[in-house]
């Protein structure tokens, strides 16, 4: 089987999230990283001063979810941030043309 027959990953949408994640914190257990749906984390190949693979964000695909935050056992080694969605293109209305639904019941 060649290798052009094999499928590729889907394209990365941009991240929804960052992690930031305290190498002297991380204890290097891996739940994290097991944990994580898009698979943006990785045990870092250098060992920390403790003498563990901690965990490390690899810089794309992150969404924010914070499941990583949730099964980590060490309190404070893993940070999520939301990054706020750009923002959505507002169409005026057209004039002149009785729009269908979205407006508020008249007063009585």
């Amino acid at each position: 089987m060649s290798s052009s027959s094999l499928s590729k990953p889907a394209p990365s949408k941009a991240a929804r999230g960052n992690v930031t994640i305290d190498v002297e914190e991380c204890k290097g257990c891996g739940l994290c990283v097991e944990s994580c749906p898009p698979k943006c984390l990785e045990l870092a190949p250098e060992l920390s001063s403790y003498g563990v693979h901690p965990a490390r964000y690899t810089g794309h695909d992150c969404t924010g979810c914070g499941i990583c935050f949730y099964c980590c056992p060490e309190p404070g080694a893993i940070v999520v941030y939301r990054l706020a969605p750009p923002p959505k293109a507002v169409v005026p209305p057209t004039q002149g043309r009785v729009q269908v639904g979205g407006e508020h019941a008249p007063a009585l």
